[in-house]
């Protein structure tokens, strides 16, 4: 990587001899300036004390390690060159990486950072602030939200205060620590630039906070702490051609973090809950098609038999607000809200039903893989066979055409077509006149397998 040297250049003042009085005394300016601790008495702002404190927490992190690599298809007229043996070893390559860490239990030597910083590692080593060196345990990590925990043992270690990640507000200032590039500990600072942050495809379950402190290559697991030196999350990713900063960074809210790392400290491994939902984001189509009042939430679309969600009351056409009383924009942040709270665990969703705004307990149940699941996007209604109820009570999807844009958007043979947005529908004449003047987004409720759902019709 290139440096750019900022080249400074003396400058020589010449000050005509007969513009100076006799009178005038002139003194010799110093070397170099800083500036002042104070200026009319007022104790100048810095950071310098919340770091003194808050930096000894944030450690690098060096990995060793091994990886498979793809095989190479050797032509049989050279394996004699190569033979198997020399294939085989080239399965396995050596790597060298480079993050950072967080302490975030000085007794007990835990140190948080991400999962990709350490994976396949068969080697750990940790580099303290006052330049100790320790060898580190893994001691669980959960691909899925890229967090890792890690354990050391030394003396006189130092953590770092966990600050409430969900009452951060856009405009808050940040402080990124870590060590960038390998070249050992790095301060920077920003503000937060956006909240809730999902649909990235960076990680499986993605909540983030969204900064313009910069973050680079090597920040990877070290920390977001606010002005307190409290730490709000755990820097992640970063958005930018090539994998430079931009301005644009991301880390795991602490909330999340702290969730996720209670479930490795107590059971060697994340036990994610799951509420056993699938639907979409609110956007302005679907507020308009439901005659909603907010445009942002998580719409469900179905509600699994048996499921959580079921046995608690949540309906399909529900949109979901907030969680433990806590606002989510999308369908995505509440997905990584729910996946970072462990099974069994109680919370409490708001939920805007019929115009009205209701609150329900929910204990989720432990995930057996994919959990929230999106559902597929905006599709029209061609391509369905459609036939009356024999009780004039909806509309009988009989068939439904391969590859048709009906059997994309989910509809099946056997469903049940009862209502349109939030409109009952009773038989195909109703469908007809509803549909004339329609445009934009159709919330399609359903009946199958005696359980109601909704699909989106575009």
């Amino acid at each position: 990587m290139k440096k750019n040297l900022l080249k400074t250049t003396k400058l020589s003042l010449v000050i005509s001899a007969a513009l100076l009085s006799s009178t005038m005394t002139l003194t010799s300016l110093p070397a170099s300036a800083a500036l002042p601790d104070n200026v009319a008495g007022q104790v100048m702002p810095s950071l310098a004390p919340m770091l003194e404190h808050t930096t000894p927490a944030v450690v690098s992190i060096a990995v060793k390690g091994t990886h498979k690599v793809k095989q190479q298809n050797v032509p049989e007229s050279f394996k004699f060159f190569f033979g198997n043996k020399g294939q085989n070893q080239a399965q396995q390559r050596p790597f060298r990486g480079l993050g950072s860490g967080v302490i975030i239990d000085s007794d007990k030597g835990y140190v948080v950072t991400n999962n990709h910083v350490i994976e396949n590692a068969d080697e750990i080593l940790i580099t303290l602030k006052d330049g100790r060196q320790l060898t580190a345990k893994k001691l669980g990590s959960d691909s899925e939200s890229d967090i890792a925990l890690l354990q050391i043992e030394a003396d006189n270690l130092k953590e770092i205060k966990l600050a409430d990640s969900d009452v951060l507000r856009v405009g808050d200032f940040t402080v990124a620590i870590g060590s960038p590039f390998g070249l050992g500990q790095t301060v920077t600072s920003g503000i937060v630039s956006a909240l809730g942050r999902s649909n990235l495809n960076i990680e499986r379950y993605e909540d983030f906070i969204q900064t313009d402190a910069a973050i680079n290559s090597g920040n990877s697991g070290g920390a977001l702490v606010n002005l307190r030196g409290e730490l709000i999350g755990i820097n992640t990713a970063i958005l930018g051609p090539g994998g430079g900063n931009v301005g644009i960074g991301f880390a795991i809210p602490s909330n999340m973090m702290n969730n996720l790392v209670s479930q490795i400290i107590e059971f060697g491994e994340v036990r994610r809950g799951i509420l056993g939902v699938s639907g979409r984001s609110v956007n302005s189509d679907i507020a308009k098609a439901m005659e909603l009042d907010t445009s942002q939430g998580g719409f469900i679309e179905q509600v699994m038999p048996d499921s959580a969600a079921d046995e608690a009351g949540i309906k399909a056409g529900d949109v979901i607000i907030a969680v433990n009383g806590k606002a989510i924009k999308s369908f995505f942040e509440l997905r990584a809200k729910i996946g970072s709270i462990g099974a069994n665990k109680e919370v409490e969703l708001t939920v805007i039903r019929e115009g009205d705004e209701e609150k329900f307990t929910v204990k989720l149940k432990q995930s057996q893989g994919s959990n929230i699941a999106a559902a597929s996007i905006h599709r029209m209604l061609d391509g369905a066979k459609l036939e009356n109820d024999k009780s004039d009570n909806g509309i009988v999807i009989e068939n439904v055409a391969d590859g048709s844009p009906a059997q994309l958007a989910g509809l099946q043979s056997g469903d049940t077509i009862i209502g349109v947005n939030r409109s009952r529908i009773k038989n195909i004449a109703q469908l007809r006149d509803y549909l004339k003047d329609k445009k934009g987004v159709l919330a399609l409720n359903i009946v199958r397998d005696n359980q109601t759902q909704y699909l989106m019709i575009r």
